[in-house]
């Protein structure tokens, strides 16, 4: 063999050498569809209720969540808008057709047909609800798994507090509190039931209104405000709106009539300080957790049950106090409040669900 020959050779091997060592290191980095690949394709939908992500409310925090994910867990999120109740079932078909492992609806109402739906015609795709009771669904589709939360525990904490501040500081003389619900689903339902039961420890002698938008949409603000003002109208001082988007209406009836407003799911005291608190679901975590979960083992992540968030996990509370109280009636409160979270958390206090 020539000098020539020779050389031409050992470059030809060595530059074999260096292609089967980069092929590996593409196998174990992920790039040649090592496991590293697998989670890199990892491809999760969130599909929102009517409101959409700027509802200020479960749809923005289960955006929140999503983005966390795609931070964090490098996964590639896809939002899915529905605008009208009719979107909700092509939706969630289109999440599954087009690869999404896991599809996150969010809100009740996929409860009530889409999922039965589609959930069994895919059956290799993964759905978390939120807001989702699997044991309501008609089918028990074994690939979709309800995120559940006890709004009865965040309701009572808004509702002590409300107890709390009307005892001290009676609106125009009297002791009365209220709760608005959008529609009379479970959700709501839990957290008007919490929210009385609370407001009445807090304050025996309050009087509780309790009444429905009859909003099957969430998002009608109008008519949450108009419940809402006849609510005041009957002397209600401060009231809670258990109401998704609705009840953005019922909180600018409080700010207009002098009264305090209380909001849900997210922290809605960047609307003003007459919102005195708000009852807290942590759905970012919730959808979150659900992702992390998938991610760690798509093929391993079961359905077929509800994953509740509590108090004493972080899953529901309240949030800030607003700063038109007095620093006393904030300390008093927080004190007072912090002990009933405790007994909340151990089980010595179990607030109703309806």
């Amino acid at each position: 063999m020539t000098g020539k020959r020779f050389l031409l050779r050992a470059v030809a091997l060595l530059a074999l050498a260096a292609l089967v060592a980069a092929a590996g290191a593409a196998a174990r980095t992920g790039r040649a569809g090592g496991p590293a690949a697998k989670q890199a394709t990892v491809k999760v939908a969130l599909v929102t209720d009517i409101g959409g992500l700027n509802d200020r409310g479960f749809n923005h925090l289960s955006y929140v969540g999503l983005q966390q994910a795609q931070k964090k867990l490098k996964i590639n999120g896809r939002v899915f808008i529905t605008q009208t109740a009719n979107d909700r079932t092509p939706n969630l078909r289109s999440a599954a057709q087009q690869g999404y492992g896991l599809v996150i609806p969010v809100g009740v109402l996929f409860e009530f047909g889409p999922l039965d739906d589609v959930a069994p015609a895919f059956p290799n795709t993964k759905f978390a609800g939120v807001d989702v009771q699997w044991s309501g669904l008609t089918k028990k589709p074994a690939n979709v798994r309800g995120i559940q939360f006890k709004e009865q525990e965040a309701g009572y904490l808004v509702g002590y507090i409300a107890g709390l501040v009307i005892k001290r500081h009676p609106y125009k003389g009297k002791q009365v509190v209220s709760g608005v619900g959008a529609n009379k689903v479970p959700a709501i339902v839990r957290y008007l039931a919490g929210f009385q039961a609370g407001a009445k420890k807090a304050d025996p002698k309050a009087t509780v209104l309790i009444n429905y938008a009859n909003d099957p949409t969430f998002a009608d603000q109008a008519k949450c405000k108009e419940t809402t003002l006849n609510q005041i109208q009957r002397g209600s001082g401060i009231a809670f709106e258990a109401a998704g988007a609705c009840g953005l209406g019922g909180l600018d009836a409080a700010k207009q009539q002098g009264a305090w407003g209380i909001g849900v799911d997210a922290d809605q005291g960047f609307l003003g300080k007459h919102i005195l608190t708000s009852a807290l679901k942590n759905v970012s975590l919730s959808v979150y957790q659900a992702i992390a979960a998938y991610k760690a083992n798509p093929s391993g992540f079961k359905g077929g049950f509800d994953k509740t968030y509590s108090v004493k996990n972080n899953g529901v509370g309240y949030g800030k106090l607003s700063t038109k109280l007095s620093k006393a009636d904030r300390a008093f409160i927080t004190k007072k409040v912090a002990v009933v979270k405790k007994q909340i958390a151990s089980g010595k206090i179990k607030p109703p669900s309806q």
